[in-house]
């Protein structure tokens, strides 16, 4: 996998995050086909991207959507 230019990412936070920081992850759209997510207290750490497909999925089983493959 090649890397990713990230530079000029624009990174959302969850909706459930609050105004003190939390413990939140961020994602940055346009990246397809991956999903680049982050810790949003670390915003120069590292990141995971993940296929979109699978996030789509793991968000979906959070919200109780019971999505398959």
């Amino acid at each position: 996998m090649r890397a990713l230019d990230l530079k000029a990412a624009t990174w959302r936070r969850s909706s459930y995050s609050n105004q003190d920081g939390g413990q939140c992850l961020e994602v940055a759209d346009g990246f397809a086909p991956v999903v680049p997510v982050r810790d949003s207290k670390k915003p120069h750490g590292p990141v995971l991207a993940f296929a979109a497909a699978s996030w789509s999925s793991f968000v979906a089983a959070l919200k109780g959507d019971h999505l398959t493959a």
